[in-house]
């Protein structure tokens, strides 16, 4: 392998490096892309290149030649194509049979840069470590949230900086920690790129704009978002009790055909956002937004003579604790869209739970579908779960 050299001038003053790198004076010096004469800046460019057998054919023959190498799985990959005026030269494995038109050659070629798969592959820290890295995170638009091992926090800026360069599309990485709240929000440090948590994020032709600052919002969700959509009837009730920016309201108001969407949320900047994501999405003539408390719902919604023919409650760890509220406002028969955060053992249990308060209010639960969405924690799943209420007939007297 060799170091091949190749040099632009550029004139003093008339050009700066730094416009035609793209880099800052620290980094291009630190890179050692240019050094200084009498005449002005000399920006390098060291490109590695291997020699390699090739072959050489006219260009007019170039296309049927590729095709012909394609085929046979010969061209190098690791390699790039040259060319010139008159010829291209194709690095190859071993030489061609069937083409008799070009000539056998030995020449250096540039190699083709790995672009990394993941950020481990270029993070600098202790080898040791390497193995403890977070394997998963979040990217809403174009910000990263990653929450760290307490025994990595302190290589948190070389985390940051590995997945800044190793995902184009990203200008910030946010480390984050758990949900928090009544607000569903967490605190979070940016700890590469640019100083903001504000993003826009889209989904299934969908357009969201939001600050995960201060809003909570999930991307792992969009197939169930998605799923939920398909399964809405014409013309159906539809109440969202913790709505967030409001990705379930507005993916059914754009995916089906519901009556009315009222969404409920009792963060104020979720609010905001939800109104926003609302307009910007096209679906002002079906989602009505409201600030509330979800402990609230039955008198917010009896007042407007609502009942739910749906209700999703997505408030993992605290939902349960407004399922009656949930309960006061459904229609005759109504489907509950109910996600939770349980340990494996825990969800029969939490099942029964649900069965208990229904039947206080004369309301049985029919056809509990669980589905296990993504692993929160070892044995620990984040699920929904499916249900039929239905009001029971009372009983006439005799």
């Amino acid at each position: 392998m060799v170091s091949r050299l190749s040099s632009v001038w550029l004139e003093r003053p008339a050009v700066d490096p730094m416009a035609v790198t793209g880099r800052s004076p620290v980094q291009i010096r630190e890179a050692g892309l240019f050094y200084i004469t009498e005449l002005g800046f000399c920006l390098v460019d060291y490109m590695q290149s291997k020699k390699s057998t090739g072959i050489c054919v006219c260009l007019k023959d170039a296309e049927k030649t590729r095709k012909h190498l394609s085929e046979k799985n010969l061209i190098r990959k690791d390699l790039k194509i040259e060319k010139d005026e008159h010829f291209i030269y194709f690095p190859v494995k071993s030489t061609p049979k069937g083409i008799n038109f070009y000539k056998v050659i030995k020449k250096e070629f540039k190699e083709i840069e790995k672009k990394p798969t993941s950020y481990k592959e270029i993070i600098k820290i202790p080898d040791k470590f390497k193995q403890k890295l977070p394997t998963s995170y979040d990217a809403i638009g174009d910000i990263i949230l990653i929450k760290i091992p307490d025994n990595l926090l302190k290589y948190k800026r070389e985390i940051g900086t590995a997945l800044l360069t190793s995902k184009k599309n990203i200008k910030t990485v946010c480390l984050v920690e758990p949900v928090t709240g009544e607000y569903r929000t967490r605190k979070i440090q940016v700890i590469a790129g640019e100083k903001n948590t504000k993003t826009i994020y889209k989904e299934h032709g969908l357009t969201f704009e939001l600050d995960v600052e201060n809003t909570y919002f999930s991307p792992r969700l969009a197939t169930e978002r998605k799923r939920i959509s398909s399964l809405v009837k014409h013309g159906e009730t539809i109440v969202d009790m913790f709505t967030g920016i409001a990705p379930f309201p507005i993916m059914i108001a754009k995916h089906a055909d519901p009556k009315i969407i009222y969404a409920i949320d009792k963060n104020k900047h979720a609010v905001k956002y939800a109104k926003q994501n609302i307009k910007l999405n096209n679906v002002l003539d079906k989602i009505e937004v409201i600030n509330a408390d979800a402990a609230d719902i039955s008198q917010v919604l009896l007042e407007r003579n609502v009942k739910a023919d749906r209700i999703i409650m997505n408030l993992p760890f605290s939902a349960y604790k407004y399922f009656q509220n949930a309960l006061d406002i459904i229609a005759k028969t109504c489907i509950i869209h109910y996600y939770d955060i349980l340990n494996e053992e825990e969800i029969p249990e939490r099942i029964e739970n649900l069965k208990k308060i229904a039947e206080k209010k004369h309301i049985s639960l029919e056809t509990l579908k669980v589905k296990k969405i993504k692993t929160y924690a070892p044995r620990e799943f984040y699920i929904g779960i499916d249900i039929t209420a239905k009001k029971k007939h009372e009983m006439l007297p005799m």
